[in-house]
C-alpha cells in the first residue's frame, strides 16, 4: 500500500497536492455545515470561499502585471483557500466582515510582490495578511479548521500526505514537540490532560504545521536551519508565550520565524535569460542560460524554475530541477529530459527561443559534495539523474580537485548516456572512473543490466567505506538504496537526491 502511495504522490506536484488538501478541507466543512457539526453555516463558508478567491486572483493579476512576473495561478488558489479555513466566515450582508476578509486576500497576495527582497517573498502571504488584518482592523483570524473534532481526521490524512510529499518530517516533528514542551512547561500539572487534549482536537496547531510551516518559499533551504526555524515556530506558537503584555498569534509565530529563514537563506530571484540549447542524450537537452548576477550555489544544488504559460495543466507552472552546471562556470545549465506525453511545462520550456526568460528561485539541497575532500565517494546515476554529478565532476574538474570518487551511471541504452565530455575530462585528468550500466544492448566493458548489488561489488570491493550518492528516477533510488542497506551499508552512508515535486 505504501509502494502504491509513493507511486501516485510521484505523479503529482507539491502545490497541486497541497491544493487539493485544501479544497477537500473546505468541501467537507461545506457538508458539516448542513449537519450542524460545524459552527458555520454553508452559505456562509461558501460566500467567503468565493470572495477571497476573486479578490486573490484579481490582485494577482494586477501585481503580477505591474512587476512584470509570471502569474502562478496554484499559489494565488492556496493563499486564498487557507483564508477560506482560518478567517471568521462572513455574511453578504456584514460590509465591515466583507471589507476585513477582502483587506487580508489583497495584503496576502501583495506582500509576494511588495514585500520582497530580490523579488522572493520574505513573509507567508496567508499569515501577513491576517496579521495585518487583526492589528490594522482588529479582524484576527479564527482558525476555525482547528476547532472541529470532525474535520480532524481529514486534516490528519491529508498533512500527512503533504509531509510524505514534502519530505519535511524532521520539520513537522520539531515544531509538534517544541510547541507540545513549551505549552506544558506553561501550563499547571493538573490541567495538562485537558491542554493536551484541546492543542490537538481544538486548535490550529496540526493544519498550521502540515500547510502554513512547511510552505517551502518561506521556510530555510537547509536541514539544520529547518530544525531551528521549527523550534522558533513552535515556542513562539505557544499560547502562553508572551513579552510582557504583547502574546503571539499563530501567524506572528510564523512571521517571526519567517524571519529568521530570510536570515539564513539564499537571498533573491534570478531572471535567467537563454542562450541556447544543446542536445546531450535521445530526448535530453541542455538549456543554458546567463544570469545578469552571478548566481552563488553549490554543485549538486537545485532550483525552482518558474515559466509563464498561457494555459497551465494539472502540474502547474512551477518545477525543481537540479543545477546541471558547475558554480566554475559563467553560465546556468538546466538539464531536462523529455517524453512522449510532456507536462505543458516542459512544452514550453522545449519551444523556447534564444532571448527568452526564465524564473528561478527556491536555491536548495543539501545533495553536495561532502567537506571533507578525502571522503571515499560513490556517484549512482540513473538516466537524467546524472545531472548533479554533472555538476559536480565540472566543478571539481575545474578546480583540478582530486577525490576518491567511482561513478556508476545507468541508462536503457547507449543513447540515453549523457554528458560523456564531462565524465571524460573527470576520468582522464582526475582519475574517476565511470562505470555504465546498460540495460539494452551493452557494448564489451559496459555492465548489461541496471545498477544492483553485483555491479557494486564489482567496481568497489571497498563499497563498506563509501559514502553512496543516489540521483535518478524513484523506483530506480528505492531500489537501489534498498539494496545498498541489504549489502551492510549503513543509512549515514546513503544521501539521496530529493527536492520538493521530484515528479
Amino acid at each position: 500500500m505504501i509502494k502504491t502511495l509513493d507511486r501516485l504522490l510521484d505523479h503529482i506536484t507539491m502545490y497541486r497536492l497541497v491544493l487539493y488538501y485544501l479544497v477537500a478541507l473546505l468541501s467537507a466543512a461545506f457538508v458539516l455545515g448542513f449537519l450542524s457539526l460545524v459552527p458555520h453555516r454553508p452559505i456562509e463558508l461558501a460566500f467567503t470561499t468565493a470572495l477571497v478567491l476573486a479578490t486573490c486572483w484579481i490582485a494577482n493579476k494586477v501585481f503580477a502585471r505591474i512587476f512584470e512576473v509570471p502569474a502562478n495561478s496554484e499559489s494565488v488558489y492556496i493563499t486564498a483557500l487557507i483564508l477560506a479555513l482560518i478567517l471568521d466566515p462572513v455574511a453578504a450582508a456584514d460590509a465591515k466582515a466583507i471589507g476585513a476578509a477582502a483587506f487580508a486576500s489583497v495584503w496576502a497576495i501583495s506582500s509576494k510582490y511588495i514585500l520582497a527582497v530580490g523579488r522572493k517573498h520574505l513573509f507567508n502571504p496567508a499569515a501577513l495578511g491576517v496579521a495585518l488584518t487583526a492589528l490594522l482592523l482588529d479582524r484576527p483570524a479564527t482558525w476555525w479548521v482547528g476547532g472541529s473534532v470532525w474535520l480532524l481526521p481529514l486534516v490528519l490524512v491529508g498533512g500527512a500526505l503533504v509531509v510524505r510529499k514534502l519530505r519535511r518530517l524532521d520539520l513537522v516533528a520539531t515544531f509538534l514537540g517544541v510547541a507540545l514542551a513549551t505549552i506544558l512547561a506553561t501550563t499547571n500539572p493538573s490541567q495538562y490532560g485537558a491542554a493536551i487534549a484541546e492543542t490537538f482536537s481544538s486548535s490550529p496547531l496540526l493544519f498550521f504545521a502540515f500547510v502554513m510551516l512547511t510552505e517551502p518559499l518561506t521556510a530555510p533551504t537547509t536541514r539544520r536551519a529547518r530544525i531551528a526555524f521549527a523550534g522558533i515556530v513552535g515556542f513562539l506558537f505557544a499560547p502562553n508565550v508572551h513579552i510582557g503584555q504583547f502574546y503571539f498569534t499563530p501567524e506572528l509565530a510564523l512571521l517571526a520565524g519567517n524571519l529568521f529563514a530570510y536570515a539564513v537563506s539564499p537571498k533573491g530571484r534570478s531572471v535567467l535569460t537563454l542562450e541556447r540549447i544543446e542536445q546531450t542524450a535521445v530526448d535530453s537537452y541542455d538549456f543554458i542560460f546567463r544570469s545578469q548576477r552571478k548566481l552563488a550555489f553549490q554543485a549538486g544544488q537545485y532550483l525552482e524554475w518558474t515559466l509563464g504559460l498561457d494555459r497551465s495543466d494539472n502540474r502547474g507552472n512551477r518545477r525543481y530541477f537540479t543545477v546541471a552546471s558547475s558554480p566554475t562556470e559563467q553560465s546556468v545549465r538546466l538539464g531536462v529530459k523529455f517524453y512522449p506525453q510532456s507536462s505543458a511545462f516542459k512544452r514550453a520550456l522545449g519551444g523556447m527561443k534564444p532571448g527568452a526568460t526564465i524564473h528561478a528561485s527556491q536555491l536548495a539541497g543539501d545533495f553536495t559534495l561532502p567537506s571533507d575532500p578525502t571522503t571515499k565517494i560513490a556517484f549512482l546515476a540513473g538516466g537524467i539523474g546524472i545531472t548533479p554529478f554533472r555538476s559536480m565532476l565540472q566543478y571539481l574538474v575545474d578546480r583540478k580537485e582530486v577525490r576518491p570518487i567511482i561513478v556508476l551511471y545507468g541508462t536503457e541504452s547507449q543513447d540515453d548516456i549523457a554528458y560523456r565530455d564531462v565524465l571524460g575530462f573527470a576520468r582522464r585528468e582526475l582519475g574517476i572512473r565511470t562505470f555504465h550500466a546498460i540495460a539494452k544492448g551493452a557494448e564489451r566493458g559496459q555492465y548489461p543490466g541496471y545498477i544492483d548489488a553485483r555491479l557494486v561489488r564489482l567496481t568497489m570491493p571497498d563499497y563498506l567505506e563509501r559514502t553512496f550518492y543516489i540521483s535518478g528516477p524513484q523506483a530506480m533510488v528505492k531500489a537501489v538504496r534498498k539494496s545498498l542497506l541489504a549489502m551492510g551499508v549503513r543509512r549515514s552512508r546513503i544521501k539521496v537526491d530529493y527536492f520538493p515535486g521530484f515528479a
